[in-house]
């Protein structure tokens, strides 16, 4: 496969470069992002884009996809709806429309969250935009799938970049190993999604929304290969 990650400086994004990477199926990994990763490999083909609103500009480079991992976020945290919708509905679908567009009918995965709000009428702003940005993702000529995950435990020395985020891990990091053994499909590792990712992108899966649960069941028929 021929896939394209968005986001790959980012904790669920590093999770998801380390399995592209590590498999044999994975031909070329297509890193869009604002900044260099900095990371040389064989298999890594870097487009460091300063506006991703207007990959117009590199449609050229963004033919023979067969797969994008859509792992760009921010936090909601004091940010007006307006600015959340602005970073988070409509830069995730002027991406995906621009793909769909040179490559219809590719698998297009984009990271969401437990909790988000399909009817976009709920009281959480965060949710309620996370909503309608998986609504309309359904609607694009693309095979489409939502992860939800809900706490995610980063592994293999991964970081992630949001402050809140790393005070937290700092804080509680000890507590994530045991809590995952007893609250299993609540939680997901960063190897975890990755792996997941890679068995939908070839493969889909039965629902178009995948929670923890669903997203452990994909990780692990992906292993077992």
């Amino acid at each position: 496969m021929r896939v394209v990650l968005f986001g790959a400086t980012g904790m669920v994004g590093q999770g998801v470069l380390r399995e592209c990477l590590r498999s044999d199926t994975v031909s070329q990994v297509v890193c869009i992002g604002r900044t260099s990763l900095g990371m040389p490999h064989p298999k890594i083909d870097e487009l460091v884009v300063e506006d991703l609103f207007r990959l117009d500009r590199i449609e050229g480079k963004l033919h023979s996809l067969d797969a994008c991992f859509f792992c760009l976020g921010v936090s909601s945290n004091g940010m007006s709806e307006q600015d959340y919708r602005h970073l988070t509905h409509d830069l995730t679908l002027s991406v995906a429309g621009v793909l769909a567009r040179v490559n219809p009918g590719m698998t297009f995965v984009y990271v969401s969250g437990a909790g988000t709000d399909s009817s976009e009428r709920g009281r959480s702003m965060w949710a309620r935009v996370k909503g309608a940005t998986e609504n309309a993702l359904l609607r694009l000529p693309l095979k489409a799938y939502m992860f939800r995950p809900g706490v995610i435990v980063p592994l293999d020395g991964i970081r992630s970049k949001t402050p809140s985020y790393r005070v937290f891990y700092s804080v509680f990091g000890a507590l994530l190993p045991p809590l995952q053994q007893l609250f299993p499909s609540a939680m997901s590792t960063t190897r975890t999604l990755g792996l997941a990712m890679l068995e939908v992108a070839r493969n889909g899966a039965t629902s178009p929304i995948l929670v923890a649960a669903d997203i452990h069941a994909a990780a692990r028929t992906e292993e077992a290969r």
